[in-house]
């Protein structure tokens, strides 16, 4: 059966994936860079001092927020590299026709992990619903081919 067009949407997906991922490893390290550095960090605090209305117990409330949100971002990096591992076990199984209900099972789970509403994942759940939908074309029965058929007799199921 001809299933190229699950293949070309889990390509195209993991290939979206696989760049959301970098840009994600850079964008924390540019993170990591502003968090970490005390200069930046001095003039952070320097900025939250001029206004009259922060605390210095607000201000370590923020900078403790941007360690969770640090961690967040972890979680996250780590969810799309298993949406990346789980995207490619798909198309393995879906190359040769060998498992599509498989194929399709690991597509949702990838495109929940990489991200709910993304791009990448509805092209996922598409992939996938096309992998539960798909059924392998009818062969005709070889022993009834031969005979002829006419309206009034009844065929076989």
């Amino acid at each position: 059966m001809n299933r190229t067009a699950e293949r070309v949407l889990s390509i195209i997906a993991v290939v979206m994936s696989a760049v959301g991922t970098i840009f994600a490893f850079i964008g924390m390290g540019f993170f990591n860079l502003m968090k970490n550095d005390p200069a930046i960090r001095q003039e952070m605090e320097m900025e939250f001092m001029a206004d009259p209305t922060m605390t210095p117990s607000d201000i370590e409330a923020i900078f403790t927020f941007f360690d969770v949100i640090g961690g967040v971002m972890w979680l996250i990096i780590i969810a799309m590299i298993l949406s990346i591992i789980l995207n490619i076990i798909g198309i393995v199984n879906i190359w040769n026709n060998k498992n599509a209900k498989l194929a399709g099972i690991m597509f949702i789970i990838a495109g929940v992990l990489a991200g709910i509403l993304s791009l990448s994942s509805i092209l996922l759940y598409i992939a996938a619903i096309l992998c539960f939908t798909k059924k392998p074309p009818l062969q005709e029965d070889i022993q009834f081919a031969n005979q002829p058929h006419d309206g009034d007799t009844m065929r076989p199921l």
